[in-house]
């Protein structure tokens, strides 16, 4: 009796098998194919970026705080010129490296330093030196904006830390 009565059931199933339920599942599975491939080019792109500027105004702070992190003590430094960069460990872990990347803060050549290396910023450390900030107040809120409004940060929303020296 209860085999009879779902006969004409499965029938109507296997019909429906071969005709547009085939395809509307086989779109549904292209669909799902082609959104896993792009999440995994955008996770992609985001774990390519493994680089954390140092970025603040000449004598903040930037290039102290590099080299207190990469060898755990204080050393004197000089107003830099250039970017120096080095690879840091986050943890035990061998894959959870960045590189530091300590960039200049004078006036003329931080933004085309900032311009060299936004795209691959996962995170950006921006150094304040708080005994001169009274003074420094307009050109820190000057550069912090320039690098908030830039579209390459924008696109990419690094995480952002305002790091106060000297306290």
């Amino acid at each position: 009796g209860m085999a009879g009565g779902l006969e004409p059931h499965l029938e109507a199933l296997r019909r429906e098998l071969h005709g547009p339920a085939v395809l509307s599942v086989l779109v549904a599975l292209i669909a799902v194919a082609i959104t896993f491939l792009i999440w995994r080019f955008v996770q992609g792109r985001r774990s390519s970026r493994k680089a954390v500027l140092l970025l603040g105004l000449c004598d903040a702070g930037k290039t102290l705080l590099f080299a207190r992190l990469l060898s755990g003590r204080y050393r004197d430094t000089q107003t830099s010129i250039t970017d120096s960069s080095a690879v840091y460990r986050l943890s035990q872990d061998k894959n959870t490296n960045v590189t530091l990347i300590d960039l200049p803060g004078h006036e003329s050549l931080r933004l085309q330093f900032l311009e060299r290396f936004k795209a691959a910023a996962r995170a950006i450390v921006f150094v304040v030196d708080s005994v001169a900030f009274q003074r420094e107040v307009k050109d820190v809120a000057e550069f912090l904006y320039q690098v908030l409004v830039d579209s390459t940060v924008l696109r990419n929303a690094p995480a952002l830390l305002i790091a106060c020296n000297k306290q």
